[in-house]
């Protein structure tokens, strides 16, 4: 029995290495950008010596608006459609330091809610969009928990918090894996993306990526599945050509 056990595994292990070779053949942009290192890194943490260029928290690009709200590797983009991801409203950006480790940080100023029935996620209101101040937008913040639920937010933002108000660089908590209820285990990380508002002052569904916006302009980097830099880097012409 063990036998087969473990015969199954590697088969699952060559296959799941099988879909990340083919993926960064079929986009060649990613061949650069860490996938199969970060896939393998999955598959056995002490067996890969991975070499992945990772963005600061806090990092505050030349002109953009927004810092970094964590540490890692950004490793799905705007609009990819790549590691389980569809159409993604957002940036996951990847820690390999485990749960619980890696801070997340208010990107801009606002003011935060925790829905009460929220596990591992926060939102932030921004009452003007910084590069259209005509406008309010939020950003949102999620996985800041372990798969048991068990939060790593802060303590000063419980379940039912609602508009405190947080400052740039504020202390929200760290990344985690939970995803949920789904089946679907995930890595360690922060999913950030930037939402836009109903015109009533309610944020929208932010799994839409028609409901939020490009973060490209805000963090001074080409985060946009159409032009993304991988890995990303500060340039002053952050929109795609």
């Amino acid at each position: 029995m063990k036998t087969v056990l473990k015969w199954g595994c590697g088969l699952v292990g060559l296959a799941l290495i099988g879909v990340g070779v083919l993926l960064l053949t079929a986009s060649p942009q990613l061949r650069t950008s860490g996938f199969l290192g970060f896939i393998r890194y999955q598959l056995n943490p002490k067996a890969v010596d991975l070499d992945l260029i990772e963005t600061p928290a806090l990092e505050h690009c030349p002109g953009a608006p927004f810092v970094a709200p964590t540490a890692g590797w950004i490793g799905v983009m705007y609009g990819d459609s790549i590691l389980g991801a569809s159409n993604h409203s957002g940036l996951d950006i990847f820690t390999l330091e485990g749960n619980g480790v890696t801070p997340v940080y208010a990107a801009y100023d606002g003011f935060v809610t925790r829905l009460p029935d929220w596990t591992s996620a926060v939102i932030i209101r921004h009452p003007a969009d910084p590069l259209n101040p005509e406008r309010q937008i939020w950003t949102y913040y999620t996985h800041m928990a372990d798969v048991e639920g068990n939060d790593y937010i802060v303590d000063t933002i419980p379940p039912g918090a609602f508009e405190l108000e947080v400052k740039q660089g504020a202390l929200l908590g760290y990344q985690g894996d939970y995803n949920g209820r789904s089946p679907n285990r995930v890595s360690t990380h922060l999913h950030f993306s930037l939402v836009l508002d109903d015109g009533a002052g309610q944020f929208l569904n932010e799994t839409g990526i028609n409901n939020t916006l490009d973060p490209s302009p805000y963090l001074g980097m080409r985060l946009n599945s159409l032009c993304a830099d991988r890995p990303p880097a500060c340039r002053p012409d952050f929109s795609c050509p």
